[in-house]
């Protein structure tokens, strides 16, 4: 991706995400929590957001076990148009008061321009999903905004490519970004996608910008949600995006990828053991649960 011509460093298309210009990490500072540098964030709640109980009992959950971010879907691009496609304003509402409520960061998905300003209300970190990474209306909106942007691979986009749609974000003012690997699209149908560990690896050489890792959207399957996890931690990855939901089988949107509430907190006793291996800085991961 980089050419050397005449013993000079041409630099790649993606200049502001570049690690050549940008050599030390960035780290994206929110209430009560950091990502990137050697910081462990860990961001876990439902797909969806279906109703007042279902979005605060699960936030509380999360929160005892350690995370350090709260999601929550409001608005859901769907393959059919005949899946629950959110509660749109009503839901951000029920997300912005569970975080309040845990006093922990939010994070929803915009899928628009139009619902841009709606989404930027509530939550305190707007994502950009796989479908609209390379929507470019989109990306130069979040550019104006002064809230981070959670990015995530498209599921048949390149490393560059990502990186590529960052920089739209960056050459329009807003340097706040964090990369997400959730899976490509691969021949493989066992799993919902193929994640790509790789790309942590790479887009850690080539950008200075937090890299966190979905093994929720990248398998489908939430028994191997775990083992992806902590295999992501392994190789570097600044945090990870877990789906969480009380009741799974009940679930409105992707049950079988979503794990139970006990489940979550015996992955997190994992994560912060191995973290601790690993030399990350985990004290933003507290437990509260007694």
């Amino acid at each position: 991706m980089l050419e050397v011509i005449e013993n000079e460093v041409k630099l790649p298309s993606y200049k502001l995400a570049s690690r050549i210009t940008h050599p030390d990490d960035t780290i994206i500072h929110l209430k009560n929590t950091s990502i990137g540098g050697q910081n462990l964030t860990v961001i876990a709640g439902p797909c969806a957001i279906e109703n007042e109980y279902q979005m605060i009992s699960t936030a509380l959950a999360v929160k005892a076990s350690g995370a350090t971010i709260l999601r929550g879907g409001a608005y859901k691009p769907r393959t059919s148009p005949y899946s629950f496609q959110g509660l749109e304003e009503e839901g951000l509402i029920l997300l912005k008061k569970a975080g309040e409520l845990t006093e922990l960061p939010t994070v929803s998905e915009v899928i628009s321009t139009e619902t841009f300003d709606v989404v930027e209300k509530y939550v305190d970190i707007l994502q950009i999903g796989a479908r609209n990474m390379q929507n470019f209306p989109l990306l130069k909106r979040a550019g104006k905004s002064n809230k981070p942007i959670l990015l995530k691979r498209g599921m048949s986009a390149t490393i560059e490519e990502l990186l590529m749609a960052a920089e739209y974000i960056m050459s329009e003012g807003n340097k706040q970004i964090i990369l997400c690997e959730r899976g490509i699209r691969t021949f493989e149908t066992y799993t919902r996608n193929t994640l790509d560990l790789s790309a942590v690896l790479a887009l850690k050489e080539l950008s200075h910008l937090p890299v966190i890792v979905d093994p929720s959207h990248a398998t489908g399957r939430h028994n191997m949600i775990e083992p992806l996890s902590k295999a992501s931690i392994i190789i570097g990855a600044h945090g990870l995006m877990i789906e969480v939901h009380y009741q799974p089988e009940l679930a409105l949107c992707d049950g079988p990828q979503s794990l139970r509430p006990e489940s979550f907190e015996k992955m997190m006793q994992s994560i912060r053991q191995l973290s601790t291996i690993e030399g990350h800085d985990i004290k933003q991961l507290k437990q509260t649960k007694s």
